[in-house]
């Protein structure tokens, strides 16, 4: 009895398994099953990459660097600057890298909002979504920590909850689209090297990032920490961009790339001294390039 059952579920095994082959069934996902090499053989799952270096639409959301904010004009959105889909030459954005002029015109999308925080994200990923995009772009969080004052910085628990909702959102309509996500710059690198400039410093009491550039000049104590504040708080959002986006296998985050970048006058706006300039834009569309286009995260 022993040796016929042992026949019997041996038997049952091969069943199953030409059965599963024959059906081309996905124990793997994302399309690994069916496909075959060049000799005729079973495709690895690493002939069939998760991530696509070449997107052939991009669409962008996020806050005022994604518009080329005070790029071009004083408190003037300047979305032809926009490292993520704007055409112009001296910035070479990342749509342009990847699709070309025409491409870039015919297959971009920029629903960056000015002003906008975390929370506004979900909304412009439902935007963006319609357009069905290869790739979505991500920058923002600078406004969460950008307030009035530190005590009305956005918690880092709302910060991943509103964070995921926008990936929730996206990834209930389009599974299989990519996501790039920048880290939030160092604001307090963007004071240092604005604070040099009276121009900046009169364009900042206009209510730019009061938390971080109110009483530009003052270095004592309580405005020391106010400023520590701040930077800590980046610090804890880019954790939380790259540890929600570490959970999905079609999301890069740029491991702190754009916040650990040295950004100086260079690439900063000259009117506002903290916005990037078209140099700088043209630095983060470097960046983003270089993430999207690695073959390995």
């Amino acid at each position: 009895m022993r040796k016929r059952s042992h026949r019997l579920r041996a038997a049952h095994a091969v069943v199953a398994a030409a059965v599963l082959a024959v059906a081309g069934c996905d124990t793997l996902g994302d399309g690994v099953a069916g496909q075959r090499d060049a000799g005729g053989r079973p495709a690895s799952p690493s002939t069939s990459p998760l991530w696509d270096t070449r997107p052939d639409s991009i669409a962008a959301v996020g806050d005022s660097i994604t518009r080329g904010f005070d790029a071009c004009m004083v408190l003037t959105d300047c979305p032809e600057v926009s490292w993520a889909t704007g055409s112009d030459a001296g910035v070479d954005s990342l749509a342009v890298r990847l699709l070309g002029v025409a491409g870039a015109a015919q297959r971009s999308w920029n629903h960056a909002v000015t002003g906008s925080r975390m929370a506004d994200l979900r909304g412009q990923m439902t935007q963006a979504v319609l357009h069905r995009p290869e790739l979505v772009t991500v920058m923002a969080g600078a406004n969460d920590a950008c307030r009035d004052s530190t005590g009305q910085m956005t918690s880092v628990a709302d910060f991943r909850r509103q964070f995921q909702s926008a990936m929730d959102a996206l990834r209930q309509a389009l599974p299989k689209t990519e996501v790039y996500v920048s880290s939030v710059p160092d604001l307090k690198r963007l004071w240092s090297q604005g604070r040099t400039n009276a121009l900046g410093k009169q364009v900042w009491k206009l209510g730019i990032c009061p938390s971080m550039l109110g009483d530009a000049d003052a270095l004592g104590p309580a405005a020391t920490q106010r400023r520590d504040a701040v930077r800590t708080r980046v610090v804890e959002y880019n954790k939380v961009l790259a540890e929600v986006c570490a959970k999905d296998r079609r999301c890069r985050f740029d491991h702190n790339a754009v916040f650990d970048y040295q950004f100086d006058t260079k690439q900063l706006s000259h009117w506002d001294w903290f916005h990037p300039s078209r140099n700088g834009q043209a630095r983060l569309a470097e960046i983003a390039y270089r993430t999207v286009t690695a073959e390995r995260q």
